[in-house]
């Protein structure tokens, strides 16, 4: 039997929304748009999913990733790593678009990793936060926050704990929409342990195809092998449930070039050092070896 390439599920999922999506107008473009789509793919001897059929920014993703698991939401720190993710989002214009007239350019407001690390806890603007993360190096975190990553991390690191079924970590508060520049749109991970494998599942409620959704996968995976080799465990799968999947009209062009290339073997991944605190682990420690891929394809990001 002949496995289908992984990476082909992603280019099924593009046609079938091509083909059969709905037309929609949406809050910032044209899409067309199907609900609900999954994809697995496997993370076991190194295996990671970088998208092959064109070149994707590993090194941004993973900086972007470990900005999250610092906590971080002040742009200007990935800035300085040139990572132009969030630039858009992160500007006076749509910050004001969202009536967030208050923050300072770059204040994305209580996002991801800040749900990630301080969950519900009071949003201060980003120079007090960045003062608080500055003593809290001396003086460990106040009482109130939910550190819902290190209570994952010492689930894992726990016999009693780690074949739990409730291993999940939440990005989606509602508490504090309003005052995050983009409300999350990948909101929810749950881990598992089977046979010392580490998997997770995510669920994504909004995924823009052609730019947003080859980081998602590259991210969580990214996540679940730093998580594995923290805990001493093996990467096993990720596996990614997608609530609407929508293609900008702007991409469906250049789509329709990328799925017509064959997928290379996906890379392989190694961190090289290990630490004691989650919050340690840098870029450098990461090793992406035998990334062969399809040259790149310009999408315009819809903020």
């Amino acid at each position: 039997m002949i496995k289908m390439h992984p990476e082909k599920q992603y280019l099924s999922l593009i046609k079938n929304i091509i083909h059969n999506g709905t037309k929609q107008k949406g809050r910032n473009g044209n899409t067309k748009t199907i609900i609900g789509a999954s994809m697995r793919f496997p993370l076991f001897n190194n295996n990671i999913p970088l998208i092959t059929t064109k070149k994707l920014a590993w090194k941004s993703c993973l900086k972007e990733l470990l900005w999250f698991i610092n906590g971080e939401t002040d742009n200007t720190i990935l800035q300085k790593q040139n990572v132009k993710i969030w630039n858009d989002n992160a500007s006076r214009e749509f910050l004001d678009s969202r009536e967030l007239f208050h923050y300072e350019e770059n204040d994305l407001g209580p996002i991801y990793g800040y749900q990630w690390r301080n969950f519900n806890k009071k949003y201060k603007n980003k120079k007090i936060l960045n003062r608080h993360k500055e003593l809290s190096k001396f003086f460990g975190k106040g009482k109130g926050e939910i550190d819902q990553l290190q209570n994952i991390i010492e689930s894992l690191q726990n016999p009693k704990e780690i074949n739990s079924r409730r291993l999940i970590m939440t990005a989606w508060n509602p508490c504090q929409l309003k005052q995050m520049a983009l409300p999350p749109c990948h909101v929810l991970s749950q881990f598992h342990v089977l046979n010392n494998k580490l998997s997770c599942t995510m669920y994504q409620r909004s995924g823009d195809i052609g730019l947003g959704i080859p980081f998602n996968i590259a991210s969580y995976s990214f996540l679940t092998i730093l998580l594995a080799h923290h805990c001493n465990l093996e990467p096993g799968e990720f596996i990614h449930f997608i609530g609407n999947s929508h293609i900008y009209e702007e991409h469906e062009d250049a789509l329709l070039e990328q799925i017509k290339r064959e997928p290379f073997h996906f890379p392989k991944c190694y961190i090289n050092k290990k630490y004691n605190d989650i919050d340690y682990y840098k870029a450098e420690d990461f090793t992406i070896k035998d990334y062969e891929y399809h040259d790149k394809i310009d999408m315009k990001m819809k903020a």
